[in-house]
C-alpha cells in the first residue's frame, strides 16, 4: 500500500487487515504504566499518527480524546513515536487526558505501519476486540484526517 504526502509517495507499507489476529503489544503511557492490549478486555480503538506537533496529527488526537471522554466502554489508545516529553508537553498544552503511548517500533512493525523513510507511524485507525482486528483505516494521503464516524461506529457495535 503506498503512503503520500502531498500527493508525492513516502513509503510503501503492508499493514494488518481487518480480519486479522493483532499482534498483543506493550506500551509506556505518560504516566508510566505498561499498557498491554491482551489485558485489555474492552473493544480498543487505536489511532496512530505520524508526529503530534503537526496540525492533522493535533486534530485527530483532540477529537478521538473529546470522543474517549463519552465511550466508557471502549479503551482509546493513540500511539506516536513522539518522545514522552514531546507527548506530555503536547498534552499539557492542548488539555488532552487521555492515553497516549510512546511506539519503540514494537507496535508499529508488528501492524505494518512504520514509514521507513521518515521513520514515523503512518495515520491509521484500528478498532480490535478479543485479540481480532475488526476494523482498519490506514490513510493513504498523511495530511488526510481519518474517517472518524466509521472508526467510532465500528468501536461502538464492538461494545
Amino acid at each position: 500500500m503506498k503512503i503520500t504526502r502531498h500527493g508525492e509517495k513516502v513509503a510503501e507499507i503492508n499493514p494488518i487487515k481487518t480480519g486479522e489476529a493483532a499482534p498483543d503489544f506493550s506500551l509506556t503511557d505518560l504516566s508510566g504504566n505498561t499498557i498491554t492490549l491482551s489485558k485489555l478486555s474492552k473493544p480498543v480503538l487505536i489511532s496512530t499518527f505520524p508526529d503530534i506537533n503537526t496540525r492533522v496529527c493535533s486534530l485527530q488526537t483532540q477529537r478521538f480524546n473529546v470522543e474517549a471522554s463519552k465511550h466508557e466502554g471502549i479503551d482509546f489508545l493513540s500511539i506516536s513515536n513522539n518522545t514522552k516529553e514531546e507527548q506530555k508537553n503536547w498534552c499539557a498544552a492542548e488539555g488532552v487526558d487521555m492515553t497516549i503511548l510512546s511506539d519503540d517500533g514494537q507496535f508499529s512493525k508488528a501492524y505494518g505501519i512504520f514509514l521507513e523513510s521518515t521513520q514515523r507511524l503512518a495515520r491509521t485507525i484500528f478498532v480490535l476486540k478479543d485479540g481480532k482486528v475488526l476494523y482498519s483505516e490506514i490513510v493513504t494521503e498523511l495530511t488526510d484526517e481519518p474517517d472518524y464516524s466509521k472508526a467510532l461506529e465500528a468501536a461502538e457495535k464492538a461494545e
